[in-house]
Order: structure tokens, then C-alpha cells, then sequence
């Protein structure tokens, strides 16, 4: 079974930077899809980034061109850099691994990350 557990949400200003991380438990990291999810209050869970087991990226088109989700298979880590931020980012951030057709199986417990105006 996959534990995931994000770290690095927080508060920041609007332009401003962040960098959430999302750390893996369990074997086979290394061919696992994951995901970025966010969730606004008042408003359904959304995809933000996802990047394949090749590193091959997708992204939500709010984001494109601010947002870049990498992975460290060494340390089974997968990030969401995140620049030029603006208040409508803000929301719980939550990652996940995917199965073959991009359906989320197992949630990490989420990071809050603020940007205030």
C-alpha cells in the first residue's frame, strides 16, 4: 500500500512562489503516475499537474506556464513548483497516485497553501 504525505504549503503573497512536496512510502515508485489535486473551498476537487512514470507532464490550463511537477524516483518524491501565484491558487493541495487511466487511488492528507492579494 502507497503512503504519501505533502509537506511545504503555506502562506505567500500574490506573484510570489512556492514549492510543495510529496514524499512516498512502498515499492515500485518509480513506475507510478502521479498527481497534483487541488481543492478550493466550495468547489470540487480539481487536477492541477500530473507526470507519468517516463517524466512525460500534463497540465491544467490555469496553471500552464506557472506550475512545473517533477519527480525524484531516488527519493520517491514527487514536486509542484509553483510561480507567479495568484489568489484564485489558493486551496488544499493534495497529491495522489494514478492508475493506468488517470483515476486517483491513494490520497495524500493535503497541504494548504494561501495567496493573498
Amino acid at each position: 500500500q502507497v503512503q504519501l504525505v505533502e509537506s511545504g504549503g503555506g502562506l505567500v503573497q500574490a506573484g510570489g512562489s512556492l514549492r510543495v512536496s510529496c514524499a512516498a512510502s512502498g515499492s515500485f515508485f518509480n513506475i507510478m503516475t502521479m498527481a497534483w489535486y487541488r481543492q478550493a473551498p466550495g468547489k470540487q476537487r480539481e487536477l492541477v499537474a500530473r507526470i507519468s512514470a517516463s517524466s512525460s507532464t500534463n497540465y491544467a490550463d490555469s496553471v500552464k506556464g506557472r506550475f512545473t511537477i517533477s519527480r525524484d524516483n531516488a527519493k520517491k518524491t514527487v514536486y509542484l513548483q509553483m510561480n507567479s501565484l495568484k489568489p484564485e491558487d489558493t486551496a488544499v493541495y493534495y497529491c495522489a497516485r494514478e492508475d493506468l487511466r488517470g483515476n486517483p487511488t491513494n490520497w495524500g492528507q493535503g497541504t494548504q497553501v494561501t495567496v493573498s492579494s
